[in-house]
């Protein structure tokens, strides 16, 4: 497929009707929704579920079947057995702990810039500033020792990889887990203040939980919480450094432009192209088309945050824009835990960079970016800057 702008969904998927068959790597047929109430309908539809078990689900490729028979995480359960995990993790994401780290994010952020402009130049903002910031977060509020950053974000490229294989891809999962299984074994028995301390003693202690199911738990945090913050900051700096009015919005802005910006960078980039998976279990009725039980289902977000109907001039971006009810988190029951947190380390990364670096811009043209379209998450690979 083909885009003819970086920051755009595939043309050909708005082309299609918005409820289409479409092939998929294994010759399977689902339903693509790609209209935003449709898209919203899909994903809160209790006869639409979420389990990758289940026949008929459309796995992204056969790395991502393979890594997802191996190690499931409550984001592809259903009903009281993905409710009893999220519950486990829902205290540790409320809306006033995550507004609470925005201080430690902030020196985080101002730490980091000061290695920017202590540095050569021009630096690669990803490994310098993008993927760092999420990183030391995510660790701090786990309990992973940042240390061995190299180490799991290493393992995550593959796990995020289109082109890796499946053995390649259970390999990765397997050392992840072993890695974090010894982590949760360790606390146990010392715990710390975080998250993963508080499930090694109430869950692995006490029998409820084997190391590996915590660990499993703590896969899906440890990458989602720092892989995608990470693509979005480096393509949002693009996206940004491409519309000039717009980033000195952004730089010049308060603290409700930059709620703004920040949701209104969510929804244009949209970083999750693949699209939230599903698979009917009843008959449903969708945009006019009947999707049959055992029929999976891709709800494609991407588009549907680009729909005219519900946001004007949709392909445009506008930081002034009210967007908070775009569906880059998804919707309904398996909407992202870390919505919250990740909202609050883009405000502070956008509401620092540009304004403590004002003259930040590529040091290679646009077209010279090696965007991640190898990947499940969305993002460029490397970003050139200079000021």
């Amino acid at each position: 497929m083909t885009r003819q702008c970086p920051f755009d969904p595939p043309a050909e998927l708005g082309e299609l009707p918005p409820v289409s068959r479409v092939r998929l790597w294994n010759g399977s047929t689902p339903w693509l929704v790609t209209r935003y109430d449709d898209v919203r309908a899909v994903l809160r539809d209790a006869r639409i579920s979420a389990d990758s078990d289940r026949p008929g689900y459309p796995h992204q490729s056969a790395a991502s079947a393979a890594r997802r028979k191996r190690a499931k995480s409550f984001i592809t359960m259903d009903g009281a057995e993905h409710a009893a995990q999220r519950r486990l993790l829902t205290g540790d994401f409320l809306v006033k702990k995550m507004e609470a780290l925005r201080p430690a994010i902030q020196r985080i952020v101002d730490d980091l810039v000061d290695g920017l402009l202590a540095g050569p130049k021009p630096v690669d903002l990803v490994t310098a500033f993008a993927l760092p910031v999420p990183s030391l977060v995510i660790c701090e509020l786990l309990g992973v020792p940042y240390e061995d950053r190299e180490l799991f974000q290493d393992i995550t490229k593959v796990m995020v990889s289109r082109t890796a294989t499946p053995e390649e891809a259970v390999k990765a999962t397997e050392a992840l887990l072993a890695y974090l299984g010894g982590l949760v074994e360790r606390k146990a028995s010392a715990p710390g203040d975080d998250v993963l301390s508080k499930l090694a003693t109430t869950q692995f202690a006490t029998g409820k939980m084997t190391a590996e199911d915590v660990a499993s738990m703590g896969q899906l945090l440890l990458v989602a919480g720092h892989e995608t913050t990470a693509n979005m900051i480096a393509l949002g700096t693009v996206a940004l450094l491409e519309n000039p009015a717009q980033l000195e919005l952004v730089r010049s802005g308060d603290a409700d432009l930059l709620r703004r910006a920040v949701e209104e960078l969510l929804r244009y980039l949209n970083i999750t192209h693949t699209g939230r998976r599903r698979v009917a279990v009843e008959d449903i009725e969708i945009g006019g088309e009947v999707i049959h039980a055992g029929e999976g289902v891709i709800a494609a977000g991407d588009v549907a945050n680009r729909d005219g109907a519900v946001f004007a001039e949709p392909d445009r971006l506008d930081v002034t824009r009210e967007a908070r009810h775009h569906v880059a988190f998804g919707y309904g029951v398996h909407q992202c835990l870390g919505q919250t947190l990740a909202r609050v380390e883009l405000q502070v990364v956008y509401g620092t960079l540009y304004r403590r670096i004002p003259g930040l811009r590529l040091a290679v043209p646009v077209e010279e970016l090696a965007f991640k379209d190898d990947m499940l998450v969305y993002g460029v690979h490397c970003l050139p800057v200079t000021w």
